[in-house]
């Protein structure tokens, strides 16, 4: 680093912009394919509901939405779909470098629109939406608008933001974990993981398979990953007061065993952009010596950039003393612009895999012992024993991992008694975010729901079946119900 400018991380910052650019456009793709029928004018949770309920409140309530054009601009589908074209658009131009190729206040401009765009997206999402990658995804778009342009090397107190961004989200991880579960002390935490994880990949079976041994390690190399690797992300920032090469090595270092660990992740799981994301953050700190050529940084940029950084200063305090609390937010905004938030996944790891399971009949009688019961098919959740678990990551199934959550509840959300009547009326656009749906969209004449244990095969019980999955029946969730259009 040299002073204002951070001569060394040009590299850094062609992998910040562009990545989190494209983790945008798959964003918005999922948005666009999507929310229209969870919380559109006819989902699940409508999104007009929500605004109408803000606009008849009073003023704390609409400073529980965070901000949002539609609470100006009527909310409609096709609006909706608007927002999330020309979000996508312009991402898709910054994954490309174009608006780079001009002054910093060009990217600048394009990063804002798209940090506001899927912000008001998000604002309307409740809890399908309800995700800490939807936080963090804000978050980086918001400091990536400031890396500036190709022209000049990326300013050094943004560099700096993007490392304590990527500190709060492993340290806060690593500190939910060990205040968590007892099973992240005793180091058992991922013998079950693999298998219980809300969507499993096709290498998770193989991973749960592994020895404890193996396991126990899995989790050691967490808690350093996580607990006290992200410190040393912060080395080269000595190496503007001692001229020392190696700090900047420290850093790069630091960077490497948090992107390594997060390619397992990959490997063995589907969070969504989680990891992804956090790959690239993880770019911020990789740097190197003599790649880039001192050149002039425009004052209004430096003052632009150095607002920003005091701006964080004094919002980041809520996020700092959460990590010294002993009650740690999970996942938590403190204040409405989704900027300097807390973060953490899994401070309690799921020992058991419970997955309801619908299946709709078209006989005229749900007690007829010959009635034939099929199975509704999801993209991404365990259904079929014998489908192995399907690489869905970095796009994320929504309505999938609210299916996780069910079981863990003590009663059905309204979102999913009115997904059931959806599916009792062959909801097109309910159908388009299934697999497979048994009745090739016609009406069923009833639906019910079960609860099965679930768990991964042994490798004896796979060469016999060829079954990935083994389930046992719980008992009976919901039903059997009709739609009540049929009387």
């Amino acid at each position: 680093m040299d002073g204002f400018a951070a001569i060394d991380f040009t590299l850094a910052r062609e992998v910040l912009q562009r990545g989190i650019a494209a983790v945008y456009v798959v964003a918005f793709l999922s948005s666009a394919a999507q929310f229209r029928a969870l919380l559109g004018e006819e989902g699940l949770l409508p999104a007009p509901r929500l605004l109408e309920w803000v606009r008849s409140g009073t003023r704390a309530r609409g400073r529980m939405l965070h901000p949002t054009v539609f609470r100006w601009w009527r909310y409609t589908d096709r609006r909706l779909l608007a927002v999330c074209g020309a979000g996508g658009a312009v991402a898709a131009a910054l994954v490309f470098g174009l608006p780079q190729l001009g002054p910093p206040w060009v990217p600048m401009l394009c990063f804002l629109f798209v940090w506001l765009a899927y912000m008001s997206i998000v604002s309307l999402g409740q809890t399908f939406y309800g995700f800490g990658w939807e936080m963090l995804l804000l978050e980086a778009g918001f400091l990536a608008a400031f890396l500036g342009s190709a022209d000049q090397p990326p300013p050094t107190v943004v560099i700096v933001l993007l490392w304590w961004l990527l500190f709060r989200l492993e340290f806060g991880a690593g500190m939910i974990k060990i205040r968590g579960g007892r099973e992240w002390r005793d180091l058992s935490a991922l013998t079950y993981h693999h298998e219980t994880q809300p969507l499993p990949g096709p290498l998770s079976r193989q991973a749960h398979l592994l020895p404890r041994w193996f396991h126990e390690l899995e989790v050691l190399g967490n808690h350093f990953a996580q607990l006290v690797v992200p410190w040393f992300l912060f080395a080269p920032l000595l190496g503007v007061w001692i001229p020392w090469p190696g700090f900047a090595w420290i850093g790069t270092i630091a960077a490497g065993i948090v992107i390594a660990t997060q390619l397992w992740l990959v490997a063995t799981g589907n969070f969504a952009w989680l990891n992804v994301i956090t790959i690239v953050l993880g770019f911020s700190a990789v740097s190197i010596p003599g790649s880039g050529a001192p050149a002039d940084v425009p004052l209004y940029w430096l003052l632009i950039t150095g607002a920003v950084a005091a701006m964080y200063v004094v919002l980041s305090w809520p996020a700092l003393r959460n990590l010294a609390a002993r009650r740690q937010l999970m996942n938590a905004s403190f204040n409405r612009w989704n900027l300097a938030n807390a973060y953490g996944a899994f401070g309690t790891v799921t020992k058991r895999r419970v997955e309801y399971i619908i299946e709709g009949t078209a006989a005229a009688d749900p007690d007829d012992p010959g009635a034939v019961w099929l199975e509704y098919g999801f993209r991404g959740k365990p259904g079929d024993i014998r489908r192995i678990p399907p690489q869905v990551a970095p796009y994320h199934l929504r309505l999938d991992w609210l299916m996780w959550f069910l079981p863990l509840g003590r009663s059905l959300e309204d979102w999913f008694t009115r997904f059931v009547v959806r599916l009792l009326e062959a909801d097109p656009r309910m159908l388009r975010l299934l697999r497979h749906d048994p009745f090739d969209g016609s009406r069923p004449a009833w639906v019910r729901v079960h609860a099965y244990h679930y768990r991964f095969t042994t490798r004896a019980e796979h060469r016999v079946s060829g079954a990935v999955w083994h389930r046992t029946l719980e008992g009976e969730v919901l039903g059997p119900v009709r739609s009540p259009a049929s009387g």
